[in-house]
């Protein structure tokens, strides 16, 4: 049945506009809900009891705009469920859904859901949202897989990918739907809100429509005075939130008797979650790693035997198995590698006393026997990447892995130079990978320096297409060498710029990067050490 009233009639959206002493941006959320036009019939912001002048922004805003309803919390709620849950106790249009102050919707987003939710009957509506570094604008979408054409699931259950999307934002809901089954966001602080709400509306077994328009821009401050909650890991206890979140949405699809979304949700946190803060976790200080490690070996041990039925090998699961081997925190370069995306298996390549490929010699209980069967695309191929800054020569290694390198016929590798904040922006060669004498494969490339201080100066990732002698290709990102003179600054004479500067690095995946700019305006400002931004 369509809620009542059409949206042909009447606007039939709630947007439920959330924020806490965010007086900078809050202003563009709110703006950004009410031009998405007549659809919406009222935006609710809920202020959660600021003391920055928030509160007083949007009274001045209500009073001229009398779509838009202002709601105070008299306590600061800690988190983002209660406000949420306090506007969609308000919301009064059939369909409803949510906004944070410090993000926007782009124009013909609602419309983009509502038609979709209209002429399909779908009681939840997802599109596509992307998130947006700033001040770069460099735009990355989540989970564009899902979104990547216009579909129509009967349940939840149809589409275990769909426990991957945990956003709350990017959905449109229908008021009566929500209510009739109680979903509610958890109220007070409790980080990771989204995953528990997403899991509750899943196990209440909707009809899905997913669109591939963007329907929400999530914008990421990483040098904000106060980091969000998704960007503030360096604390433990926050791992802590995110794996207690995931145990609920897993509890919580269990009971609904959602087995195959419960087990989902499982093999993405191996995939997801702990491969993120892997990556993470060489940075970290002894005493975090010590606590991460305990409490995520803790965490692993609750899986039973069919949630570790999947791939032995696949990144997320040796990564666990790993951990579960090992008391102590051990091999943390090597798993960061491994994390990665694309994910890197690096030496060394040990055997079993019997020839099984394993982990390594001190945990030969970490199988890895189906590895060397997998196709070349899901290999998780090692290539070292040095580069001295001296020659500009970048030297390339691929390693072999237990055979299957060598059976699949490395022939050559596209080396890609992408901009990291300007879309499109590509540098390409391909050269040939000849065998060595140790079993590897190797090319030498300059590396353009001109030409990519020419196209834009900031940050260029290294990206790898390898081909092999069926016409198979795998991408990959490249292992940075570090030691004597590899990943140092250097300030090299320019016909065109007068100078360049580069700064190769490793990115917190390991993989290998470089900084670029030109000219002497940025010699000397990295000279007088108001270059910060250049350090990885």
């Amino acid at each position: 049945m369509h809620p009542d009233p059409s949206p042909a009639e009447a606007g039939a959206v709630s947007v439920v506009v959330i924020g806490h002493d965010d007086a900078a941006h809050v202003a563009d959320a709110v703006r950004s809900a009410l031009g998405q036009g007549p659809a919406v019939r009222e935006v609710v912001a809920v202020d959660d009891c600021s003391t920055d002048g928030s509160a007083e922004l949007l009274e001045r805003l209500a009073a001229a705009e009398p779509r838009l309803r202002v709601v105070g919390l008299p306590v600061n709620s800690g988190g983002c469920g209660t406000p949420r849950n306090t506007g969609l106790d308000a919301a009064a249009a059939p369909y409803v859904m949510f906004l944070d102050s410090d993000d926007v919707l782009p124009p013909g987003a609602v419309d983009a859901l509502l038609a979709a939710a209209w002429e399909t009957e779908a009681q939840v509506t997802g599109g596509l949202c992307v998130r947006r570094e700033l001040p770069s604008g460099r735009e990355v979408p989540w989970e564009p897989a899902l979104y990547a054409s216009p579909a129509v699931v009967a349940r939840p259950a149809d589409r275990p990918r769909l426990v991957r999307d945990t956003l709350s934002v990017n959905k449109l809901y229908a008021t009566d739907f929500l209510r009739a089954h109680g979903i509610r966001f958890p109220d007070g602080r409790f980080p990771y809100e989204d995953m528990v709400f997403t899991a509750r509306v899943w196990a209440a077994a909707p009809r899905v429509a997913l669109v591939p328009d963007r329907v929400y821009v999530w914008h990421v401050r990483r040098a904000a005075p106060r980091l969000s909650i998704s960007l503030d890991r360096t604390g433990v206890d926050n791992w802590r939130a995110r794996t207690h979140a995931c145990r609920t949405a897993h509890a919580i699809l269990l009971d609904a008797g959602e087995k195959g979304l419960a087990r989902a949700v499982r093999t993405k946190f191996l995939d997801h979650d702990l491969r993120m803060y892997v990556r993470e976790l060489p940075l970290r200080d002894e005493a975090y790693r010590r606590a991460w490690w305990a409490h995520t070996r803790a965490h692993l041990a609750e899986y039973d035997a069919a949630d570790r039925s999947g791939d032995p090998a696949a990144p997320g699961m040796l990564l666990a198995r790993v951990l579960l081997a090992s008391p102590e925190p051990r091999d943390l370069p090597r798993l960061r590698e491994l994390a990665a995306r694309p994910s890197r298996l690096c030496p060394p390549y040990a055997r079993t006393a019997d020839g099984t490929p394993c982990w390594s010699a001190e945990l030969p209980e970490v199988t890895l026997e189906t590895l060397p069967e997998r196709p070349v695309r899901l290999l998780p191929l090692a290539v070292d990447a040095e580069l001295r800054a001296r020659t500009r020569l970048l030297r390339l290694r691929l390693h072999e892995l237990y055979g299957a390198v060598g059976r699949a016929g490395p022939v050559d590798a596209e080396v890609e130079w992408r901009h990291r904040d300007r879309a499109g922006l590509v540098l390409r060669r391909t050269v040939p990978l000849r065998p060595a004498a140790d079993g590897a494969w190797t090319a030498a490339t300059p590396v353009p320096l001109e030409r990519l201080a020419a196209l834009g100066t900031g940050a260029w990732d290294l990206r790898l297409r390898l081909r092999f002698r069926d016409g198979a290709t795998r991408t990959v990102s490249a292992h940075a060498l570090t030691g004597p003179g590899l990943l140092r600054p250097r300030a090299t004479p320019s016909p065109h710029h007068g100078l360049i500067l580069v700064r190769p690095y490793a990115t917190h995946g390991g993989a290998l990067a470089l900084r670029v700019a030109a000219g002497p305006q940025d010699a000397r400002r990295l000279l007088t050490g108001r270059l910060r931004r250049w350090l990885p």
